[in-house]
């Protein structure tokens, strides 16, 4: 290879990195500044220059004393969020088993349940409203946002599936069943351990994604905001770093939230391989 080309490729890989690091830049940056920002001193705003250091602002969050109350939002946000998860990964998985054979329908079933993906998530949002309203029934953030947040998880948690059962050998099944396994034992004992990396993968995705929810949430949420609802009606009236704060505080709940999953599926994964090391029988 010639010194010029060598230099051509230096060059070249100096310029992926910039552009490398200016989109994490991009991505990280104003979450970076808005963790800053909620260290604001008593008196500060919600832009530099800080006016003192301090976290007065986060106690705001749990004992609020001027607009906007995040705790009851948070807290319907969260449940909301675990009862998705849990819809999502049972309804995912009891999908990737029933694509493994060819059913009648199964194509038309397939794109149902991928278009929501494609459609707009605010008419998603005012069609669920309006089909509530038509039945006489009201919706609410436990109803009618349910079924909003799982046209939004559940294509994701299919897709997935299909991914690991695609993968996912049947001679373990039929060896299984050979041994004198029963199908149930084969699901719990061999399907199951399996596809767990998979199965963490879709709570996680049903989980954030439900968790921070805005448009499909928006038409369909009752009388009672979510925190994303919460935190735009704030912002559209009295803003306060108070916001700033509540964002650092879910954002480490969220990190906090997928380590946790990450370590039980570690330690899973340890047991079911005797911690890794092997003894040899004397």
């Amino acid at each position: 290879m010639s010194a010029a080309m060598k230099v051509r490729r230096t060059n070249w890989y100096y310029v992926r990195s910039v552009i490398f690091y200016l989109f994490l830049l991009f991505l990280y940056g104003p979450i970076f500044v808005m963790a800053v920002l909620s260290f604001q001193g008593e008196t500060g705003g919600l832009t530099f220059p800080m006016r003192g250091v301090s976290l007065h602002w986060f106690g705001d969050v749990f004992n609020p004393s001027y607009i906007g109350d995040f705790r009851w939002p948070w807290g319907r946000s969260v449940i909301l969020a675990l009862i998705v998860m849990v819809l999502t990964m049972t309804i995912s998985f009891l999908a990737g088993l029933a694509f493994r054979k060819p059913f009648f329908g199964n194509s038309i079933f397939f794109y149902l349940v991928v278009t929501s993906l494609v459609a707009p998530s605010i008419l998603i949002s005012l069609g669920i409203g309006r089909a509530f309203t038509s039945l006489g029934m009201e919706s609410a953030w436990w109803s009618g946002a349910l079924g909003a947040h799982l046209t939004w998880t559940l294509p994701f948690g299919v897709l997935i599936m299909l991914a690991v059962f695609s993968r996912f050998d049947p001679r373990l099944e039929e060896a299984a069943r050979d041994l004198g396994s029963t199908t149930w034992q084969t699901l719990k004992s061999v399907v199951i351990p399996i596809t767990l990396p998979g199965l963490v993968g879709v709570a996680l995705f049903g989980f954030t994604l439900s968790y921070d929810e805005y448009a499909r949430t928006s038409q369909v949420s009752g009388e009672f905001n979510t925190l994303p609802l919460e935190l735009v009606s704030v912002t559209g009236t009295a803003a306060t770093p108070s916001l700033y704060a509540i964002g650092t505080i879910t954002t480490v709940f969220s990190l906090l939230v997928i380590a946790i999953s990450f370590a039980a599926l570690y330690v899973i994964q340890k047991r079911r391989t005797g911690g890794g090391s092997y003894a040899p029988s004397e």
